[in-house]
């Protein structure tokens, strides 16, 4: 009998140790316990609320109803850290048609693939091939087309002074054989109702 206690004193003093010891660290102070969430410390750094993020107005041309002109239209975009972010929004808002009067004349499936600037100034914009594949015929849907796009980010980014059409990543002679999209264009404001940048 007493080398049975014996025996087992030594493991029945561990337990009782063990014991203690677990009940100090679940009684310990608030430093020793392991929070309920873990949120990475730079998650709100990395994303900002639509509501605080800044607001810019740019004008869109498209073409009216009433005559042959392009008529502008305001909209509002998100402010990105560079200009080529920001003329991508603009080029897609454009893409999206006029939300007032006015007319679309970019088939529906034409896609924006690229746009960069250059240090000359010169915006390269790449459309996808729907913008010359299913475009409607007509040399007033094609000017209408081509310097809605020139004229809108001429108009709305002072370091682009002239625009140069891709499809597919491609050079192209015209879309449907009117506007040569061979060389960077200048904008024609002449186009514009009134006449003006400004309208």
């Amino acid at each position: 009998m007493n080398e049975n206690i014996k025996r087992y004193a030594p493991l029945a003093a561990l337990t009782v140790v063990l014991i203690v010891l677990v009940v100090l660290f679940f009684t310990s102070g608030d430093e020793h316990k392991l929070p309920s969430e873990i949120t990475p410390p730079d998650l709100e750094s990395q994303t900002q609320p639509d509501e605080e993020r800044e607001i810019r107005t740019v004008i869109l041309y498209f073409l009216s109803e009433d005559d042959s002109r392009l008529h502008p239209e305001e909209r509002e975009i998100f402010a990105e850290e560079s200009e080529i972010l920001e003329a991508r929004l603009v080029m897609e808002e454009l893409l999206l048609g006029p939300r007032k009067e006015g007319i679309s004349t970019f088939p529906p499936e034409t896609k924006l693939r690229e746009l960069y600037i250059t240090p000359e100034g010169v915006a390269v914009v790449d459309f996808s091939r729907e913008l010359q594949t299913d475009h409607i015929s007509g040399t007033n849907a094609e000017t209408a087309t081509v310097f809605a796009i020139v004229n809108t980010l001429t108009r709305n980014f002072n370091s682009i002074k002239r625009v140069f059409i891709l499809i597919d990543g491609s050079e192209r002679e015209t879309l449907k054989g009117h506007i040569d999209l061979r060389q960077p264009l200048l904008p024609r404001y002449d186009l514009v109702d009134g006449s003006s940048p400004a309208s």
